[in-house]
This record gives structure tokens, sequence and C-alpha cells, in this order.
């Protein structure tokens, strides 16, 4: 048993490479070859193909029968969260590099990242910059700010932006796992609300540079789920505001979140709903998905309960460019009903 165990250590690699896939045959070929070419080598490659209907699981066993660092599982759609979960449990390593089928990692990614680790105990994850591409790998201008360089920069970060690229982090299994992990409650927001909870037990940051392509197309997670992403993330929010207090995280045990209105009750005090619904709606302004689709009822409800700016009333010029006249005039409307 003792020899067997002493085998296990001295082949545990020194990276587990963390990626599930759903459908992603259109761009896993060069996301997988990407980490196959990257100057560290010395990780193992987990392929978790979440139950797709294309040809992705044929794509991963034709790159796991040239090279034995990858190790597949094959089950049945589950969704993100449990893949990440599952990929967590059954990583070998004590370092986890993430990555998304649609991603291209840059060569030294690993090489850079793991270095940091290595001089640096007290940060348990590390992102990176990112370039953003488009569908077919053009330069695309990039969105957002760059992320912090350090822990102080992450805990300013949080207050109004994603402090780390998801896919572009490397974190040590230990801390993430006594996090719980990925909490099923936190749907297309899964990585802030770890992130989070993380910033009580260890150090976050980014390297000030891009080691990764990060793919932005119409039918990604921010796009298709904004207002359910931009309101979980809000709750998320707010249970480390009250962990921060000295409070109990009202979400640590929710299987699912509930509608917006329940929230006060969940927190125990008034008025966490309203504030939720103020940064959620001050974060959908800018997408034209939400202000033609239900964020413009949220945004709404939001100047009802005394919410104003200018730049509320500069949503009206986005309205009209976003091809919705009516939602326009009204919201002028309602504007205008408020400041009386």
């Amino acid at each position: 048993m003792t020899e067997n165990r002493d085998f296990y250590e001295m082949n545990r690699p020194s990276i587990s490479v963390a990626m599930s896939v759903y459908n992603g045959e259109r761009f896993l070929a060069e996301a997988i070859e990407s980490i196959l070419a990257q100057t560290f080598g010395d990780f193992e490659f987990l392929i978790l193909n979440d139950g797709s209907s294309d040809d992705s699981a044929a794509i991963i066993d034709r790159h796991a029968a040239r090279d034995p660092r990858i190790r597949t599982i094959h089950r049945e759609n589950r969704g993100l969260i449990a893949s990440l979960n599952q990929l967590l449990a059954e990583s070998r390593a004590a370092i986890i590099a993430r990555m998304d089928a649609d991603d291209v990692a840059y060569p030294e990614r690993f090489e850079r990242q793991f270095a940091f680790l290595a001089a640096n105990p007290e940060y348990g994850v590390v992102s990176s910059w990112a370039d953003d591409i488009g569908a077919d790998g053009q330069v695309m201008p990039n969105i957002g700010q760059d992320h912090p360089a350090d822990h102080d920069g992450f805990l300013e970060a949080v207050h109004h932006s994603t402090p780390l690229c998801h896919p572009a982090t490397m974190y040590r299994r230990e801390p993430v796992l006594a996090a719980g992990g990925y909490h099923r409650a936190f749907k297309h927001c899964e990585d802030y609300d770890l992130w989070l909870r993380l910033a009580d037990l260890t150090k976050l940051c980014s390297l000030q540079e891009p080691l990764l392509k990060y793919r932005r197309t119409d039918s990604q997670v921010s796009n298709k789920h904004i207002v359910e992403q931009k309101t979980n993330a809000a709750i998320a929010y707010f249970a480390w505001l009250e962990r921060r207090a000295g409070r109990p995280d009202p979400t640590a045990d929710l299987d699912t979140m509930p509608p917006l209105d329940q929230l006060d009750a969940l927190f125990g005090r008034p008025g966490i709903a309203q504030a939720v619904r103020g940064k959620v709606a001050r974060g959908l302004i800018y997408s034209p998905i939400a202000m033609r689709g239900e964020g413009f009822n949220l945004l709404l409800r939001h100047i009802g309960e005394g919410g104003s700016g200018s730049d509320l009333w500069r949503t009206v010029v986005r309205l009209v460019r976003f091809g919705a006249p009516g939602r326009a005039l009204q919201l002028a409307s309602t504007l205008a009903g408020a400041r009386r």
C-alpha cells in the first residue's frame, strides 16, 4: 500500500487542466491544441464531455488517442457547475488550470502562472489579462477594464466588475475545496461567487499580460443570460458584504436562487431586494439584449424605487440605437414622471 501511494505521489502532475465541453465542436480542436502546445508540459488534461450532441466527443477522443496526458470523461448533461465540481474532485494535481472549449491559450500561459504561484505562496488564485477575439479568430476591441495586479486591487474591483477572467485562471486546489467549490445557486456567475468566497481564505490577482485569447460570440452566456447573470452576481456581492460584516451568508446552502422579491426575507432585513435591483439595472443599461428584453422592466422598477441619474437619461438615446424607439419614449416618460 505504501509503495502504491509513493508511486502515486511520484507520478502526480504539477497541474491539472480542467475543461468542460458542451457542444463545442466549432472551436474545440484549437482550444485543446493550445493546451498541448504549452511550454510547461507537466500536466494532466481533464476534458469532461457534458452530454454533447455534436461531434465534440469524437474530437476529444481523437486528441486523447494522440496524447496520454489527456484524461476523458464522457457522461450525460448535468450543466457547467456540476461539471466544474466533478473536474475539481477528479483532479490529481495541487494546482488547477481552468480552460474553456472556445478559447485559445498562449504557449507561455502555464509557465508564467505556475512560476507566480511558486514564488507567491500567499496567493491561491492567479489569472491574467486576455485578448478578445471573434468567432473567426479576428482581433476585437477588449471590453471592460484590465484585471488587477494584486489582492488590494482585486478587493477594489469586486465593487464594480468581475475581477478575474475565469478561463484564464490557475488556482490551488486546497483553498477552492475549503471554500466549497462552485455553488449551484449562482448559475452563470459561479466564478464571481467563488472568487468572493476565496477572498476570505487567500489572495487573488492577475498577471499583467494577456495569456489567453478570449472568444466573444453572440451565443455566449454573458449575452444570452445577461439578466440572470447580473442578478446572481449582485446577490453574490451582497452575500460577500454580509460575510465581511460578520453576519452569516444566507446563500451558503442554496441550490437555486429565490425570486428577487424574496431576498429581504432571505437576508433577514429590508432593502436588499431594492439594492440588488439597483445594482443590476445599472449593469444592464448598456446591453441591447437586456434592454430589448426583461431587463427593461427591471430598470423601470428601479426608477420607481427612486433610481435616477444622467446615465439613465442617456439610456433613452441608447434604446433608439438599440432599435427600440417605443421603449425609449416609455423610459423618457417614466424618468420625467419620477422628477415631478
